[in-house]
């Protein structure tokens, strides 16, 4: 089995884990797939495609509820 999402998140530098929560409150929601794919698509773009989650890490945080696929509003 892979990272978890936390140990992965852990390694993305510091501003891009900012610019992808924007103002997203993830102590309220967890973190989305589309915000995912944003630091993915930085880390590829900047020639730092080795930090990036597996698919299977991927399948694996959203399967488990680590992140949500899509915005899950709390009630």
């Amino acid at each position: 089995m892979g990272r978890s999402f936390k140990d992965w998140w852990a390694t993305v530098p510091e501003d891009l884990r900012t610019k992808a929560k924007g103002n997203d409150d993830w102590d309220t929601y967890k973190p989305i797939l589309n915000e995912l794919n944003f630091v993915i698509v930085m880390l590829n773009h900047s020639g730092k495609s080795d930090m990036c989650p597996s698919g299977e890490e991927l399948l694996s945080w959203v399967g488990n509820g680590e992140i949500d696929a899509m915005r899950q509003m709390k009630k």
